[in-house]
């Protein structure tokens, strides 16, 4: 019995070997270049690996772009996890409803998900393109003026007070039904006896939703600010196909900062310190998550 016991735990080890090692080289074993990297002096496309401290992140922080990005960062996070989560959340009440056509709307909101950040940046471009003097407005410009709303017409993403806005549209657009799915989930998993129990005392609708749903939805909901914050955080496909850096820099982020240095300006270290900072903003929002889960599997 003990021979057959360290035989299929040898073979379980064997089967598992192959992919942590795998892990242990692609992953962390990268991660770890990319910090030494971040510590060295490779800022020309020879490699140059000598040791220069903290300078390439003196260098990050002193220059303006790199704090642009990081205010647009911060803009587009709040605005793309909000927008998601509260359209998400009615899409998924309206659902809740047992409305007609239900499958069919489910699948009409779920459908942009299958869809990259590169197809809703090309769509997006074409939606959100102002137009010109000659050709007059376009996307949704042009329907709002066929709608009586012309004074709500924006330049959008080539407007440099509001590009960063349109490129968060797009993304709420792409991740509202992920958050609907959730959602819902959520919502016929909750007996309807307590919302009758809760009818019988008196709560209103919305009182049952702010102070027995909401509640209960809370898990739900702190998962679905970790995958958009980890979503927002490395934002890049969506700006390269929809906006670029943008005018004056209004629509840039990190991620693609990052690709700009390393790939067209060969500052490989400088490229190294935004991938080692965007791993630490990241750390900073899936390490609670982890702790928050390990506990409640304990609790469980």
């Amino acid at each position: 019995m003990r021979i057959k016991f360290r035989r299929d735990t040898l073979l379980s080890v064997l089967l598992v070997l192959p992919s942590a090692l795998a892990i242990f080289v692609f992953v962390y074993g990268f991660i770890g270049l990319t910090a030494y990297v971040s510590f060295s002096n490779w800022n020309k496309l020879v490699p140059d690996y000598s040791f220069v401290g903290a300078s390439n992140y003196l260098r990050l922080f002193q220059n303006p772009r790199f704090i642009i990005t990081l205010r647009n960062l911060g803009v587009f996070t709040g605005l793309f996890v909000g927008g998601s989560l509260f359209l998400g959340f009615f899409l998924a009440v309206l659902l809740d409803r047992h409305i007609k056509a239900e499958g069919f709307f489910r699948t009409v909101y779920l459908y942009p998900l299958a869809l990259s950040f590169i197809v809703t940046g090309v769509v997006w471009r074409w939606l959100l393109n102002p137009g010109s003097p000659q050709m007059g407005s376009t996307g949704i410009n042009l329907l709002l003026e066929m709608m009586g709303l012309g004074f709500l017409k924006s330049g959008w993403y080539t407007d440099p007070r509001v590009g960063i806005i349109a490129v968060a549209i797009a993304a709420i657009w792409q991740m509202s039904g992920y958050v609907m799915a959730m959602y819902l989930a959520g919502l016929r998993g909750i007996p309807e006896e307590l919302r009758e129990a809760a009818r019988v005392d008196g709560a209103s609708e919305i009182q049952i939703y702010r102070f027995v749903i909401l509640p209960l939805l809370r898990p739900i909901t702190f998962g679905a600010l970790i995958v958009l914050g980890h979503i927002s955080l490395k934002i890049y496909d969506l700006v390269v196909a929809m906006t670029g850096p943008g005018p004056g820099y209004s629509c840039d982020v990190p991620a693609y900062f990052m690709w700009e240095l390393t790939f067209r300006a060969n500052r490989f270290a400088q490229g190294a310190g935004i991938a080692v900072i965007l791993l630490v903003i990241v750390s900073l929002l899936i390490i609670p998550y982890l702790r928050y889960s390990l506990r409640r599997e304990v609790e469980a």
